[in-house]
């Protein structure tokens, strides 16, 4: 039984180290040990079978020398009736000769026996053992899947969250040269409007106030030059019109 423990003990190590190694599945490991386990029980079970049949095999053939131990203890009675004690004796030896292979086989009968019931407890045992087993890695691997699904919902989360910073940050920056350009602009509205910065379309030496009363005299002088134009026309004779 210990150095049935102890194959399995080392199949999963061995298996275990490996799969980690490779970066495998934790379950898969489980599931490997567990079908190892099983199937360390079911050779258990057919060795328990195997020396269950010797043992039966064995007290079928004591009892066939029963029968003939029997049988020749008959006939030696009968030869004494018979008056033949010379074939009495040789029955009887003949039935010494049976009951030692009787002894015999009940020895081996017993011991057999003996050997089928510690195998059979043995197997009783590691089959309570592997049950065990399979319930804690049917718990272990609900767990491991819980524990992973809950990672990658941690991990979605963690991204979206340092994402949101990122277009956080960068929405702030868009809001503050936003910010800039808009206090600019005002700037230049107010220096603007308190003559602060001339109009670069005027010429030099202008301002505003001269521009507006230079169109108000450049207006008078077109009104006087129609004026005029309309005086010569009136002028012409009526024939003279083009």
């Amino acid at each position: 039984m210990g150095g049935i423990a102890q194959r399995i003990a080392t199949l999963f190590r061995t298996k275990a180290n490996s799969a980690l190694d490779r970066a495998e599945d934790p379950r898969e490991v489980l599931d490997y040990s567990y079908q190892q386990q099983s199937e360390m029980l079911q050779k258990v079970r057919r060795g328990v079978a195997d020396v269950a049949t010797s043992r039966k095999r064995v007290e079928l053939q004591a009892a066939r020398l029963e029968q003939s131990s029997g049988k020749l203890e008959e006939q030696a009675r009968q030869s004494l009736q018979a008056g033949r004690e010379d074939l009495a004796k040789e029955a009887l030896a003949r039935r010494s000769g049976v009951v030692s292979q009787l002894a015999d086989l009940r020895n081996q009968e017993a011991a057999l026996q003996t050997e089928e019931e510690k195998l059979t407890l043995a197997a009783q045992r590691l089959q309570t053992k592997v049950e065990a087993f399979r319930t804690r890695k049917e718990t272990l691997k609900a767990t491991y899947s819980a524990a992973e699904a809950q990672t990658r919902i941690s991990e979605a989360v963690s991204g979206i969250g340092e994402e949101m910073g990122e277009v956080g940050m960068a929405m702030q920056r868009v809001q503050d040269r936003t910010d800039q350009m808009q206090a600019r602009a005002g700037a230049l509205d107010e220096l603007l409007a308190s003559g602060a910065l001339e109009d670069a379309t005027l010429p030099p030496g202008r301002d505003d106030i001269q521009a507006e009363l230079d169109a108000i005299t450049s207006g008078q002088d077109v009104d006087a030059e129609l004026d005029r134009l309309k005086a010569q026309q009136a002028e012409l004779p009526e024939g003279g019109k083009s």
